[in-house]
């Protein structure tokens, strides 16, 4: 049995509760004070009993993201870029309605320019991916023994072409070995991959920066994915024509993904703060919590997004607006790329994976023939409470995104005016009124959920430990898995 805790040692524990800086990063003052504080000696004081072994927190960030290229009709280079990569057989990957499409005939104009240059396309990407269609991708790849990569579409399209090229490297392979633990083993990476050009043709994932690769794991009713560096394009090809054929529910649902990836990685625990601290510098995660870096391409596409969505939503034509929306979604893509994104994408994957079999809801806009809850409206839905949850483990950060949405200074008085413990009431209401003006369903009840369904939910988001232990008030409690905490999420995001 473990001895007891001395007198002495638990009267330091209850006066380091009471005067020591507070572990929210909105705060780092030492007469700065939480009711919190009281919960967290008291969980620590119950675990005296139990010998616990130290854990270092992290102490170190990266910074990685893909060269960029940004320009009105860049499209056209992807040809020379490849021949004076030297490469000898491009694998080029794209979906049926993309294959069709503007994009995808100057693509193909720039290969066939350059001699010398073969390449086999692959025109089947699935929107939304699942194993099924990652499997089928990665056979064929692998077949070829490609060289080199070119990715034309949107984050499916790109997502599927990272993959296509580990699995061309990694031959024996099984796809979970690299997929995120605790759903896959998280095998590192330790083979450099081939290199991968990615032209995103929607204004959304930021994948053309990252090195994260999301999929459907349609047996599990959820989604999940592989995020690894070594998975990042070499060069990201952001031409703001190649967004001008996208319907406008496309933009809507792509623009909430940078508005939630930005706010998301903004508002994840510092990276101070993440456990473990690794052992080697190979297995540093490529979501680290927040950052310096990371805080200003976040900050800049959140501004971004609020101002020129809503000019999207209302005209599709609107050319300054889709090409500050490219821009946004590379910002944010950097932004969590190395600070990760939390709660509203965790959730997100059960509320996405469980509708094939469920609600069987299909967003309209659309042109799929299966029920589809678009990535960026699954993760807008849960995005009101969410951030009502995380605004008290930082009310200044959160104060800046209220004012954002506000349209005014955070040193605005209708901003400095409210209290530290209202702020994430008041960024609920802003966020949802904003996704109201976009026409985004009102809470799961609009795309027919019940609330029977919400332990289902729950449950599938529980595996998604790469981004909820970035969750302020899970992430970063020891012990905590969030079951609590998700629940009453969901449940309030049952309707609004």
């Amino acid at each position: 049995m473990a001895p007891a805790a001395t007198r002495s040692a638990i009267f330091r524990l209850i006066n380091a509760s009471q005067h020591s800086a507070c572990p929210c990063h909105g705060c780092r003052s030492a007469t700065h004070n939480h009711a919190h504080h009281g919960a967290l000696a008291l969980n620590q004081l119950r675990k005296f009993a139990t010998p616990v072994q130290t854990v270092e927190k992290e102490y170190a960030f990266e910074v990685a993201a893909s060269n960029l290229r940004f320009g009105e009709g860049v499209t056209r280079e992807v040809g020379m870029d490849l021949k004076n990569m030297k490469a000898r057989k491009v694998g080029v990957f794209t979906d049926p309605i993309v294959a069709k499409l503007k994009p995808m005939q100057v693509a193909f104009e720039s290969l066939e320019s350059q001699e010398d240059l073969p390449f086999e396309v692959y025109d089947q990407v699935l929107a939304e991916p699942t194993e099924e269609s990652w499997r089928k991708a990665i056979a064929w790849a692998r077949q070829h023994d490609f060289s080199h990569f070119l990715a034309v579409g949107g984050g499916s399209v790109i997502d599927t072409a990272k993959t296509a090229n580990l699995f061309t490297v990694y031959k024996d392979a099984d796809l979970m070995d690299f997929v995120n633990a605790p759903v896959g083993k998280g095998l590192p990476i330790s083979q450099p991959l081939r290199p991968l050009i990615a032209v995103p043709t929607t204004a959304g994932t930021g994948s053309e920066t990252t090195g994260a690769a999301i999929f459907d794991v349609t047996s599990r009713a959820f989604k999940t994915g592989i995020a690894n560096r070594a998975l990042k394009p070499v060069l990201g090809v952001v031409d703001t024509i190649n967004t001008e054929t996208c319907p406008t529910a496309v933009h809507i649902s792509a623009g909430l993904d940078v508005l939630f990836h930005s706010l998301e990685s903004y508002t994840a625990i510092p990276y101070t703060e993440r456990t473990p601290r690794p052992a080697n510098p190979i297995l540093r995660p490529a979501y680290q919590g927040s950052n310096p870096v990371a805080d200003i391409f976040s900050m800049w596409a959140l501004r971004t997004t609020v101002k020129y969505l809503p000019r999207i939503a209302k005209d599709r034509g609107d050319y300054e607006a889709r090409s500050q929306m490219l821009l946004a979604a590379s910002f944010a893509g950097i932004g969590f790329g190395n600070a990760g994104v939390h709660l509203c994408h965790g959730m997100s994957y059960p509320i996405s994976g469980l509708n094939k079999k469920g609600p069987k809801y299909k967003h309209p806009g659309y042109v799929v023939d299966h029920p589809i809850i678009p990535h960026g409206i699954s993760v807008a839905l849960t995005g009101p409470a969410v951030f009502q949850f995380t605004a008290p483990s930082s009310p200044d950060r959160h104060r800046e995104a209220l004012a954002v949405f506000n349209g005014v200074t955070v040193t605005d008085p209708s901003i400095t005016s409210i209290p530290d413990s209202e702020v994430g009431a008041y960024l609920y209401e802003s966020i949802a009124s904003f996704l109201d003006g976009l026409g985004v369903p009102r809470g799961l009840k609009a795309v027919g959920y019940n609330k029977s369904d919400i332990s289902m939910l729950v449950e599938g988001t529980l595996p998604q430990r790469r981004v909820l232990d970035l969750a302020p008030n899970i992430g970063n409690v020891a012990g905590e898995d969030g079951r609590e905490h998700l629940t009453r999420i969901m449940e309030a995001s049952f309707e609004y």
